[in-house]
């Protein structure tokens, strides 16, 4: 009995050792990746993403089929139908079509912004376009003297005696020197968003804004405003940077310069809308989830080939990548074409609160939403107190990435997979060359003929190479 036992006991030691051990061994490999299997997948990838990709036939019936996609519009029903019934050819596990209340605003008839009697402008008409969710200028229009200003501290120097009745004109640039161009747009788009409130404090009729743009031309970029509801809302339009730069001059040269203004928007009561989604069940591990992602919806002028057009369609190709290519994920990869991040977000909350609700956790989120230039790596997120040990992880890929000249960094993510943060998972921007986007950025040259279908297909391989590590390896656990 003693000698039974004491087999026993031994038996169960050297079973527990084999446990950890396989345990140990499992987590091992879980953990670092092998440069050869993980070097070799990673390259079918691309090699076939670049051969046989549909985000680019894709984006073009987007783009040129349905056209621009502003949240509660025509375009935008027609957006969801399309992609969905695309993921529907791709033989998902699911698709189907989140529900998602969005608001409604729109331009109307064309912006009229024109200098009136300027000795050095004449009466010179400047291309404009009405900010996102502008209420409209009262039946007539508006005329007014112009106050140019390049900063907060300055509008608050010339105080309500300077700006009662007067047209703001807000005209910082962006910064030149920013190699990011995404730092140097995050350091003057804050006029755009609150000048209207601000000026409206001090009781200016009107405001107009220089474009968010880098370069000298003639296309307006509009964007969404954010107004303070204890104020009057007054109405708001950016003007071309080659107008921003005539205006400032004939305000130097003369003084004083009269600006009329006719914006035609409204605002309409909210509507149903969906996020798209679509996923490949995990064989492993189905109830945590890998997103990728992009917004579907776009500003009323121009494509929204480059935003995010281009986003939504690489998203779309991820998935059906791993389905040709036969790969059976460890987690759920699920394609999320969120509705309404331009001017309300309300795709993202919506799609964060459902997963909250139903408890679902995502072990990472991958968002395209910077234009389908070449790419250039990823940047990663996540809740303070577990960014550094995800990151370690991640710097492990680097290597296999370096042959397609991607660098992974810290930094941010994207706007609709923020509310995800809460979650304490991993969340990463692609990062595709920035140089160009702010050229169309908001403004009727997104057009399709701008992306180069090469460019688009390595940023859509790119996305699936991470995503097959991210799954591997469970980074965001």
């Amino acid at each position: 009995m003693d000698n039974i036992n004491t087999q026993a006991a031994r038996i169960t030691r050297i079973a527990s050792i084999l446990v950890v051990f396989f345990t140990l061994s499992f987590q091992a490999n879980a953990q670092a990746p092998s440069d050869k299997a993980d070097a070799d997948f990673i390259r079918n990838i691309y090699a076939f993403t670049l051969t046989d990709s549909r985000a680019y036939s894709w984006l073009e019936h987007l783009s040129l089929r349905v056209g621009h996609r502003l949240s509660g519009s025509t375009g935008a029903d027609k957006a969801v139908t399309y992609t969905r019934a695309m993921l529907d050819t791709l033989g998902l596990d699911s698709v189907w079509l989140q529900p998602v209340m969005v608001p409604h605003w729109e331009r109307g008839d064309p912006e009229n912004v024109q200098v009136v009697g300027s000795k050095v402008l004449g009466n010179q008409q400047l291309p404009a376009l009405a900010l996102g969710g502008s209420v409209p200028t009262p039946a007539g229009g508006i005329g007014a003297d112009v106050v140019e200003v390049t900063s907060w501290e300055e509008l608050d120097g010339l105080g309500e005696r300077n700006v009662r009745g007067k047209i703001v004109f807000f005209n910082r640039p962006m910064d030149p020197t920013r190699i990011r161009t995404f730092e140097a747009y995050g350091g003057a788009v804050d006029q755009r968003v609150y000048g209207a409130a601000r000026a409206a404090k001090l009781g200016a009729v009107a405001v107009l804004v220089r474009s968010m743009g880098l370069r000298a031309d003639d296309f307006p970029h509009t964007g969404t405003l954010r107004y303070d509801s204890t104020v009057a809302l007054i109405p708001a339009a950016a003007i071309s940077t080659n107008a921003a730069e005539q205006l400032s001059r004939a305000l130097r040269e003369e003084g004083r310069v009269r600006v009329s203004m006719q914006l035609n928007c409204r605002t309409l009561p909210d509507v149903l809308s969906y996020n798209v989604i679509g996923e490949i069940r995990g064989f492993e591990k189905p109830d945590e989830f890998i997103v990728v992602g992009g917004h579907l919806d776009s500003w009323d002028v121009g494509h929204g080939a480059h935003d995010d057009g281009a986003g939504c369609t690489q998203s779309m190709d991820v998935l059906r990548t791993f389905k040709r290519m036969g790969y059976k994920p460890r987690h759920t990869v699920r394609c999320v074409l969120f509705m309404n991040e331009e001017n309300g977000l309300r795709g993202g909350l919506q799609y964060a609160a459902e997963a909250e609700r139903k408890g679902e956790y995502h072990l990472c989120a991958i968002e395209s939403d910077a234009g389908g230039f070449t790419p250039r790596g990823f940047s990663f997120d996540a809740e303070e107190s577990r960014i550094k040990g995800f990151y370690e992880r991640i710097e492990g890929f680097q290597e296999l990435f370096d042959p397609y000249g991607i660098k992974l960094a810290r930094g941010g993510s994207g706007a609709d997979i923020s509310p995800l943060k809460s979650q304490k998972g991993l969340l990463s921007g692609y990062i595709p060359d920035s140089q160009r986007y702010f050229d169309v950025h908001h403004t009727a040259a997104d057009t399709f003929d701008t992306v180069n279908k090469r460019e688009l297909e390595l940023g859509a391989a790119s996305m699936a190479a991470l995503v097959y590590l991210i799954d591997k390896y469970a980074v965001g656990k």
